[in-house]
């Protein structure tokens, strides 16, 4: 399996992530947020296969790029199109719906779309329907709302609410755990591949259970024991529009714990600090020395605002270096 990501529009622009999955067998794409211009920079391949679009909040800069990704993804016919939004957002989306004129769908459309709008104890997805104009909202459920929000393919997504004046959704992709032969203890033992190699990979034995190897019976949860090695999957975290007060760095510092990238806003330099208060983002430093107190391994600082181009970008790295050297833009920045 691999967990792969990309920061989407360049600095001083919307930006948004795509996360990919690959399981070997299923490749699953992840899109968060939907600036202007972000969708552009998608092949259209990958633009109609997104598997969900998480939007964080509905401020122009993290939605304005959403015609296109409807335009494209209105009338999908093979895949249901799921939408995950913050408290309010099914209302906000279903306006975005409404602003079109639809006078020539009729009952041909296929195209389903499931709005999945997070709440702090709910979890309430209405689904809305390309023949019916998007006109009409239908409850589907309503679930207690857990840490995971998704269980994916090969992975797993947590949400996690922060504070920009708004409801503001962080979400985090964990890739699951990959377990494997360990090839060395095998051949010290003398054990050529088989079907029963399948097995021991197959979940875990029953009560008693053993397998047949060169005409010798083994207890299968003591070869399992013996024989498997299990490495923990990559993982990418998407934070932005928030303000990074003592508690929500105390909230984050459990939930990021020993990611392997967190990609998070980086507005302000620590001298633009009231400025970042003011308006409920957060600075370079701020968000370095969470990372240092979450154990990440790579922080990846994007949204930066447009005061600092050209020239204060190295300024704003350079803050966040100081205190985790393990800082920095997007590639393609």
């Amino acid at each position: 399996m691999s967990l792969s990501y990309r920061v989407l529009g360049g600095p001083g622009q919307d930006n948004a992530l795509y996360v990919t999955v690959d399981t070997g067998q299923r490749l699953s794409r992840l899109m968060f947020d939907c600036g202007d211009g972000c969708p552009h920079a998608l092949e259209t391949v990958d633009l109609l296969a997104i598997d969900h679009l998480f939007f964080s909040h509905f401020h122009m800069d993290h939605v304005s790029g959403f015609d296109l990704f409807f335009r494209a993804n209105f009338d999908r016919e093979e895949q249901l199109v799921n939408v995950w939004v913050p408290p309010g957002g099914t209302k906000i989306l279903h306006h975005r719906f409404q602003g079109f004129q639809w006078n020539l769908v009729g009952a041909s459309q296929r195209g389903t779309w499931d709005v999945h709008e997070i709440s702090p104890e709910l979890i309430r997805t209405t689904r809305f329907h390309a023949k019916e104009a998007f006109r009409v909202g239908h409850l589907q459920s309503e679930r207690e709302r857990t840490q995971v929000i998704v269980e994916g393919d090969g992975y797993t997504i947590e949400a996690v609410q922060l504070d920009h004046g708004c409801p503001s959704m962080g979400y985090i992709v964990r890739e699951s755990s990959r377990v494997n032969l360990n090839t060395s203890r095998m051949a010290e033992r003398g054990f050529q591949p088989g079907p029963w190699a399948k097995r021991l990979r197959g979940g875990p034995a029953l009560s008693g259970e053993m397998v047949t190897i060169n005409g010798t019976e083994y207890s299968l949860a003591a070869l399992q024991a013996d024989l498997l090695v299990t490495t923990s999957g990559q993982s990418v975290a998407y934070l932005t529009d928030f303000r990074l007060n003592e508690a929500t760095s105390d909230l984050l510092a459990e939930r990021l714990r020993g990611m392997t990238t967190v990609v998070c806003e980086s507005q302000y330099q620590s001298s633009d600090l009231n400025l970042a208060e003011s308006v409920m983002h957060s600075t370079a430093k701020e968000v370095a020395t969470l990372a240092v107190r979450a154990g990440i391994g790579r922080l990846i600082l994007f949204h930066v605002s447009p005061r600092y181009l050209p020239s204060g970008l190295g300024a704003l790295l350079a803050e966040a270096r100081v205190i985790f050297p393990n800082s920095f833009f997007p590639e393609s920045w």
